[in-house]
């Protein structure tokens, strides 16, 4: 696959299909009238050495959810955000302090639903100038790049399993170098990746 911004920008357009933490395990019986809450999370883009890459964190060892799992920046929506894309880039703000100024918008996924109760909109943005990100110490252990090609290639992902709740659990993976994505952030990525070649 060839990446290019104008190549994002026109897969974005496309009508897409919103995933969910339940895609592998159809059997799963999800509650009706379950309330999930709204919530955004940014995928920055910036060009390093002539390559597109995305930022991604490792969520803080100390945290009571999800504690040291690789995550994009963001959060739920809170009541001063007026919708998920200022939900999205207050929290890259706070976590990683990428400031949304620096941010040009390129569009968004549907809403992916997490197991945790989240539905989650997956923001797509281009860091516009130089950045290095800094990691909040309360929430994030580090802020790494990945090359974009990497993450959006379909044959680099993985199905695996692991017991969950006395049940065994399937999930989406992308693995890079030391750092094992996984879950709902493999998820969305995956969504994103199908949304390039549909």
């Amino acid at each position: 696959m060839t990446l290019s911004l104008d190549r994002i920008r026109a897969a974005l357009k496309k009508p897409g299909r919103p995933s969910s933490d339940f895609d592998l395990n159809p059997e799963t019986v999800l509650p009706p009238g379950r309330k999930l809450r709204p919530a955004g999370v940014l995928a920055p883009i910036l060009r390093l050495d002539g390559a597109l890459h995305l930022v991604l964190t490792k969520r803080s060892s100390a945290l009571k959810h999800h504690p040291g799992q690789i995550a994009f920046p963001g959060g739920k929506q809170d009541e001063g955000d007026p919708d998920v894309i200022a939900a999205a880039l207050r929290e890259a703000h706070e976590e990683i302090a990428l400031p949304p100024s620096q941010v040009e918008l390129l569009g968004t996924l549907p809403a992916h639903e997490t197991v945790t109760g989240f539905l989650v909109t997956p923001v797509i943005g281009l860091v516009t100038g130089p950045f290095e990100p800094v990691p909040e110490a309360g929430e994030v252990d580090e802020a790494f790049f990945v090359p974009l090609d990497h993450v959006l290639r379909e044959e680099n992902f993985q199905v695996q399993g692991r017991h969950w709740r006395g049940q065994q659990r399937f999930y989406y993976a992308v693995p890079y170098g030391p750092y094992y994505i996984w879950g709902a952030t493999a998820r969305m990525l995956r969504a994103w990746s199908d949304q390039m070649t549909r």
